[in-house]
């Protein structure tokens, strides 16, 4: 036993304790719970009863020898380390950790061309409320009450406050339309306008239509408008956006608010024409609506039929970012995946 104590003493005079992780091993081995000066002091039972007290004052002689040495160790570690500049050891040759940046959501991407090229021929932008009343969203847009024109907008009512007391109905915007009203309300003539914002249809989410997606529209009203300004305006955005050669094409159709009233058809990009299930296999794509505005809303807004008109179009900024990225599936824009968008770079 006595030669176990004299040679774990060399030991602990020849440990090296000349770092903190050396130290802190030091620490382990000789004073821990489980260290090899336990294991002698667990062994001191076996000793017989005339050698114990020498033995056990060996022991404790010992035990104060490794304490003293770590204590020694430690505090001339710690008096190294606090004259030592903060970042003593630091390597400034060593390359910098790359900063990833985040990219824009590709539909705010869009956005902001679309209204960059609207604005270089003198729209300005305008936006509104999203939870809207009945007038603004339907009634002086030409939807009169139970009208089946209604029935063309699957909308989100909104529930009133228990006890309170409203008007009129109040819902989800179903289009960024209510914006034109609020700005032939309120604003002088002339008007040229564009209104972007998030608008809400109760319709099943697919890969081609969602319950929540974003427009853009524009209203311009002046004296002597025409449905020629209305196609040139088009096709100035058109080509703008997706170059020279796309073909343009107004269909017949049918708003409450326009009359007349026209579909914007493009060539579809993501199949050349050739069919695809964007397109339906038609080779074309609807890009918005378009016409003159009705003479009935501009009564409603408070402006003279007799002397201005005004033409006013709609778009989907997911069909036209579907259509600039070919992207075959609308669900992607909302679905969050950072794979998809770390595909899109600043315009």
């Amino acid at each position: 036993m006595q030669e176990s104590i004299s040679s774990l003493a060399a030991e602990v005079a020849a440990a090296d304790v000349s770092s903190a992780a050396a130290l802190d091993q030091f620490r382990l081995l000789y004073l821990g719970r489980k260290g090899r000066l336990a294991d002698l002091f667990d062994q001191l039972k076996t000793v017989p009863n005339e050698q114990k007290r020498a033995v056990g004052q060996q022991l404790n002689g010992l035990k104060h020898q490794a304490q003293a040495r770590f204590d020694e160790a430690q505090a001339a570690l710690e008096e190294a380390t606090a004259n030592q500049p903060a970042d003593a050891g630091f390597d400034y040759t060593l390359p910098t950790v790359p900063n990833a940046l985040g990219t824009r959501h590709p539909l705010m991407l869009v956005r902001e061309q679309m209204l960059r090229i609207f604005a270089r021929i003198g729209f300005a932008v305008a936006e509104g409320p999203e939870i809207e009343d009945d007038w603004h969203n339907f009634t002086a847009l030409n939807f009169p009450e139970n009208h089946p024109a209604r029935d063309m907008q699957d909308t989100f009512f909104v529930e009133p406050a228990p006890g309170a007391e409203v008007a009129q109905p109040h819902l989800l915007r179903t289009h960024t339309s209510t914006v034109q009203v609020r700005v032939m309300e309120n604003e002088p003539l002339p008007i040229r306008r564009v209104m972007p914002g998030r608008v809400y249809r109760n319709e099943a989410i697919s890969a081609r239509a969602h319950m929540l997606f974003h427009q853009i529209e524009g209203l311009y009203i002046d004296e002597n408008v025409s449905f020629a300004d209305l196609k040139q305006t088009i096709y100035y955005f058109v080509r703008e956006m997706f170059g020279e050669d796309i073909n343009i094409r107004f269909r017949p159709s049918y708003f409450p608010f326009t009359e007349p009233s026209a579909e914007i058809d493009i060539t579809c990009l993501i199949c050349k024409g050739a069919g695809c299930n964007i397109c339906k296999g038609s080779g074309w794509v609807e890009i918005g609506g378009s016409g003159m505005v009705d003479p009935n809303v501009l009564e409603n807004c408070g402006i003279d039929s007799e002397k201005y008109t005004g033409y006013a179009w709609g778009m989907g900024i997911e069909r036209i970012t579907m259509l600039k990225y070919q992207i075959k599936d609308l669900r992607l824009f909302t679905e969050n995946d950072v794979r998809f968008l770390r595909q899109f770079e600043a315009l």
